[in-house]
């Protein structure tokens, strides 16, 4: 089941459970729609995966299932050209 993460992992942004805007490579890597489209261009730098739309649970499943309050943050969210930005 997908943790469902807070926050954008690159900007620190809040990302609702419920918005379309919020995008997750396989590990669950979570990025929002201005990183992916601005900085990573679809593609996780770290392993080179892609990043797809993060479904959202629907209302009901989040009372027993509740979206994480746990936020993650990547130093490394440009991988090897964060210098070049």
């Amino acid at each position: 089941m997908l943790e469902i993460r807070p926050n954008c992992e690159c900007c620190g942004r809040d990302v609702a459970p419920d918005s379309r805007d919020v995008f997750i490579c396989t590990f669950e890597c979570t990025w929002c729609r201005s990183c992916n489209d601005e900085k990573l261009h679809g593609t996780y730098p770290n392993c080179g995966g892609e990043l797809v739309r993060r479904p959202i649970r629907p209302a009901a499943a989040l009372v027993r299932h509740p979206a994480s309050t746990v936020r993650v943050v990547s130093d490394s969210c440009l991988g090897p050209t964060a210098h070049l930005a």
